[in-house]
């Protein structure tokens, strides 16, 4: 499965590249890339072995993740867009964080099977993005989600007021 070149979490400042989903500084972490798949948006991503929760199936919390940094790399790819920019463009993109998260799982996810999380995005608000989900193993759809991103408040940014 072909892994995203153009991923907006590339584009992200240092201050922003540390979540443990999506975050690409987080040496621990899950490093998911979101980018453009025609007008939907597409990461992939192979479950590790510490990914189990019962043998031969994914742990459901790591499909909450990828639905979660999924929904968020798509709004901020979303509003980028909008903005008048693609990743690549030199460009910081706005930063969004998860405001609300919905995962309903449809059946078990195997594990050794790279899962395809899928995106349709609809601007709610200026700063408030819905992004609708849909998770693969393969050409199973084993998840489905949503979730409602806002644009990052400035009080994030450690040490402001």
């Amino acid at each position: 499965m072909e892994q995203v070149q153009h991923a907006i979490q590339d584009e992200y400042g240092e201050a922003f590249a540390h979540c443990y989903g999506c975050g690409r500084l987080n040496d621990n972490g899950l490093q998911l890339r979101t980018g453009w798949d025609g007008d939907g948006t597409v990461t992939v991503y192979e479950p590790r072995t510490e990914h189990t929760a019962i043998p031969g199936f994914v742990y459901g919390g790591l499909i909450a993740s990828l639905v979660d940094c999924h929904g968020t790399g798509s709004a901020s790819l979303a509003l980028h867009r909008k903005n008048g920019f693609e990743p690549g463009s030199g460009e910081e993109p706005p930063r969004f964080v998860t405001a609300s998260l919905h995962v309903d799982y449809l059946r078990p996810t195997p594990q050794g099977v790279p899962l395809k999380a899928i995106g349709r995005t609809e601007e709610i608000h200026p700063k408030k993005w819905d992004v609708h989900i849909e998770v693969f193993a393969g050409e199973t759809k084993c998840a489905t989600g949503k979730v409602t991103a806002v644009v990052m408040p400035n009080t994030f940014l450690k040490g402001s007021e």
